[in-house]
């Protein structure tokens, strides 16, 4: 213990020296810098204040007026409106169909989802942004939204008095889970004058009123996860059998394909999951065929 208090108290006097030989080797450096230099005697004395007498008192200037006072920069305007808008027009045609007209200039070629009544599709706009589309409605009430990648939403509402007099049948997918609508018109068969299809949708002719069954093929197959769908508007008058088919690929073997259908009856829509369990691929090239889907559904093959 007596060691290690002196070993303290000898460092903490070697500090002390130092700093003390420091402080004084300081101070003597300074003495002999000031003791060095030459005492300076000023030769002559210059004033530096003139009296009134010797300095001539500058011609006197007309007085300037005083500069207006500057108002605070006015902030600027707030743009209330959008920096690129977008526009939804819905248009009711015959049979309580919808004309669908979007102008969106910064959405060009860009994948857009419809939505209305329970109907999910995806379109693609335009190089210039533009997207024109006919919609079988399925509500009285009918509203229309539109959503863009960028997660932003247009929406339009219209009325479809019509639609209280159609019926309508409906069945989307998702991507390679694929179904196909037939109606028979009427008795019809495969390939006869009452058979409706992709094939053969029976569409009017633009301008025209038909009374007659058709089938309206919406979605963009070409864009990412593209989401289809085949709606069919029954006859104002006659009767039609529908079918819903999907073929055995080597896209659908093995595994389960997921839909939905839709019902549309004056304008009240009932919506119900369609799950089909498809063959394993010894069966490519054959096709299922679901039957009664009107209430029921029954499977056959065909």
């Amino acid at each position: 213990m007596k060691l290690q208090r002196r070993i303290a108290l000898a460092s903490a006097l070697l500090a002390i020296g130092l700093g003390a030989g420091h402080f004084v080797q300081n101070r003597t450096t300074k003495a002999q810098t000031l003791a060095a230099l030459p005492e300076v005697t000023p030769s002559s004395v210059v004033p530096l204040a003139a009296g009134p007498e010797d300095v001539a008192s500058p011609p006197s200037k007309p007085a300037l007026p005083a500069a207006p006072a500057l108002a605070p920069a006015a902030p600027a305007p707030i743009v209330s409106a959008e920096a690129c808008p977008r526009q939804l027009d819905l248009m009711a045609r015959d049979r309580a169909m919808i004309g669908l007209t979007l102008i969106a200039p910064c959405h060009p070629a860009e994948r857009v989802v419809v939505k209305h009544g329970g109907m999910v599709v995806t379109a693609k706009t335009s190089s210039t942004g533009t997207l024109f589309l006919d919609l079988p409605g399925l509500k009285a009430n009918a509203e229309v939204e539109l959503a863009f990648a960028d997660g932003t939403k247009t929406a339009a509402q219209i009325d479809l008095p019509e639609v209280a007099g159609v019926q309508r049948f409906a069945v989307q997918w998702l991507d390679q889970d694929a179904f196909q609508v037939h109606a028979f018109e009427n008795g019809a068969d495969y390939g006869q004058k009452g058979h409706v299809s992709a094939a053969d949708p029976h569409r009017p002719a633009p301008g025209m009123a038909s009374k007659g069954g058709y089938l309206t093929l919406l979605g963009d197959s070409t864009v990412d996860l593209p989401m289809l769908a085949e709606i069919y508007t029954y006859p104002m008058a006659g009767a039609a059998e529908l079918v819903v088919e999907a073929a055995v690929t080597e896209a659908t073997c093995g595994r389960e394909l997921l839909g939905e259908t839709l019902t549309s009856r004056g304008g009240a829509v009932e919506v119900a999951e369609l799950t089909l369990a498809m063959p394993d691929c010894a069966a490519a090239g054959d096709i299922l065929v679901l039957k009664n889907l009107v209430p029921e559904m029954t499977l056959a093959a065909k």
